[in-house]
């Protein structure tokens, strides 16, 4: 690399570094990114153990029509890092604690992925004066577990408790723990009735690394997203085969539709 090279890239790394903003909740200090203007403010929330990066394939395209709100979780990205089983209800709690502290009073669209939709489904039913739609990319589900046993329960349940060990070795057990293990089932029903999109990849895998990944289960997946979207009188199931967990990175432009599009039934709503 030359010199002119990597002093470049420093110049563009600082420029991104500079729109990243830090906000104490409590003892902790919370990374977010705020930028955009419009009358519907979009709330993104990530997946996993990711941070704001999660959102970098679109972000900078919804910015541009939409006041966009995206944010490190305590314990992701450059959050104040922790080692403690969190709850989604306590994410929720810390979302909506967020939202306080930039002064964000409406009701958001709320758009979240993976594990991050599960705190979203939480939020909704929670602080529901808060949520204007709510869109679902990938959505981890508490019946996640129940597809696998469907298939086979004894290899189920030892694939279920090596995922287990595995997310606790990393002293962050809340994506497994939180959820799989919640019974009876919380599938939110209080959540009012608002618009509600749900994105669901059902690509085959080649090589499946856990039963839920196998062709029988991506049937089982699309069929148990569909049936949960369409419940709602609003409700939209988008089901793509053209990419797999990641369709904002995968499939952006789509991705980017259907946030506009649920932007606008929305509107419509109202």
């Amino acid at each position: 690399m030359t010199k002119f090279s990597a002093i470049l890239l420093l110049l563009i790394s600082l420029s991104l570094n500079a729109k990243v903003a830090y906000v104490a909740l409590g003892d902790y200090r919370v990374e977010y990114e705020l930028r955009g203007d419009s009358k519907a403010t979009l709330l993104l929330e990530a997946g996993g153990s990711a941070g704001l990066e999660d959102w970098n394939p679109i972000y900078d395209r919804l910015t541009s029509e939409y006041r966009t709100l995206r944010y490190s979780r305590i314990g992701n990205g450059g959050s104040t890092a922790v080692r403690k089983n969190y709850s989604s209800e306590e994410y929720a709690d810390e979302a909506l604690a967020l939202l306080d502290a930039l002064n964000i009073d409406g009701p958001v669209i709320y758009i979240a992925h993976s594990y991050g939709a599960y705190i979203a489904r939480t939020f909704a039913a929670r602080y529901p004066e808060k949520v204007a739609a709510l869109m679902l990319i990938e959505p981890a589900s508490e019946h996640d577990v129940d597809i696998m046993r469907q298939i086979d329960l004894a290899k189920a349940e030892q694939e279920i408790a090596e995922v287990k060990r595995d997310d606790m070795k990393n002293g962050m057990s809340n994506q497994y723990l939180d959820f799989w293990a919640k019974r009876p089932l919380p599938d939110h029903p209080e959540i009012a009735d608002i618009p509600v999109t749900v994105i669901a990849s059902i690509k085959r895998y080649e090589n499946p690394p856990l039963l839920f990944y196998t062709d029988k289960a991506r049937v089982m997946w699309g069929e148990l997203h569909r049936d949960w979207a369409l419940a709602f009188p609003q409700g939209k199931i988008v089901l793509t085969d053209k990419s797999y967990h990641f369709p904002q990175r995968d499939e952006p432009e789509m991705v980017l539709e259907e946030i506009k599009a649920l932007v606008q039934r929305t509107t419509k709503s109202k």
